[in-house]
């Protein structure tokens, strides 16, 4: 009874994600002293997964894939389930697996877990650590149904590279037709998005206007970072609604937030909580951000962020 992984692709490249669960289905696997299966749809490389703990991968090529469809790829996932008799099947959280990983549920009649944060303490009962309230508090969660699926957070368990390596071999589930025609996708191809980024530069009203955002942009650029902004940025049109994160917006769970100019209203700080690092910099010292934040600095970012932008320039110079 092997466990199954999902490993999410776009454009033929894996994320960062698939590697990462990867890395949490191996750890998982020997613990059950079993191997690991990966699923992997319309992607190139699948050899890449070997490094980080797979042993086999069912490569599927179809087209009909191309665009993801929550029902389509639950139904693909499950079948290659069921075929390798898999036991446990692990999951990303990122909104894509959200939307499929309950229809996956349904059909392998298993337990879900969102949000788990850790290796299981134990597969004898399967129980595992998540997050819960928003990320202010951990809930221990037994899985007791026979197949048992977990969704890992991003940036939570990491990657842990391996010494093995992946055989492949094709798989042609029976896809289900969505009644959907997708005409076309529009995406941005020149920035790191939010969803992948290490590092996220976010701000918010008190950059006073979107002619400010240049500075954002460029302290982003040198960091290689994701942009975002707060809501009520997005709200007035300054940013597009793509970049609002929070509670209502993306959630984000960056190794590194800074946030400038953004009080941190509770609906904000819900969805970053989960960033390991924040930074903010705002000249209101009693903001709310502050008491969230594991770096403060007081000051106008009109002079802090060119000044920031300034070192981390000659900083990597002197390193390159």
């Amino acid at each position: 009874m092997s466990v199954l992984v999902y490993t999410e692709s776009e454009q033929g490249k894996f994320k960062k994600v698939a590697l990462e669960v990867a890395s949490y289905a191996k750890a998982i696997a020997n613990q059950m002293g079993t191997s690991v299966t990966a699923v992997a749809i319309n992607a190139e490389n699948t050899s890449e997964l070997g490094n980080y703990g797979v042993d086999k991968v069912l490569s599927i090529t179809n087209d009909d894939l191309n665009t993801f469809n929550a029902n389509a790829y639950a139904s693909a996932i499950a079948q290659a389930a069921k075929q390798e008799n898999a036991s446990v099947v692990v999951v990303s959280s990122s909104a894509d697996s959200k939307y499929l990983a309950p229809m996956l549920a349904i059909q392998l009649e298993a337990g879900y877990a969102s949000n788990v944060v850790e290796a299981p303490s134990s597969t004898t009962p399967f129980t595992v650590k998540r997050t819960a309230f928003t990320n202010k508090a951990f809930n221990i969660t037994t899985i007791d149904t026979e197949t048992k699926i977990v969704g890992v957070s991003k940036n939570a368990f990491g990657l842990v590279e391996s010494t093995g390596s992946a055989t492949s071999e094709e798989f042609s589930p029976s896809i289900p037709s969505s009644g959907v025609t997708v005409q076309s996708v529009d995406k941005a191809t020149d920035k790191v998005t939010i969803a992948d980024a290490e590092i996220v530069v976010s701000a918010g009203r008190g950059l006073k206007g979107p002619e400010n955002w240049g500075m954002v942009e460029e302290l982003a650029d040198v960091l290689g970072a994701a942009t975002a902004c707060s809501k009520p940025v997005s709200d007035l049109g300054w940013r597009p609604h793509s970049e609002h994160v929070g509670q209502t917006g993306k959630p984000v769970a960056s190794n590194l937030y800074i946030a400038i100019g953004i009080s941190g209203a509770i609906q904000h700080l819900a969805g970053i909580n989960a960033s390991k690092v924040k930074v903010v910099i705002n000249t209101d010292p009693e903001a709310p951000f502050f008491k969230a934040a594991d770096y403060g600095v007081v000051g106008d970012a009109f002079e802090v962020v060119p000044t920031l932008i300034e070192k981390l320039k000659a900083f990597k110079a002197q390193n390159a």
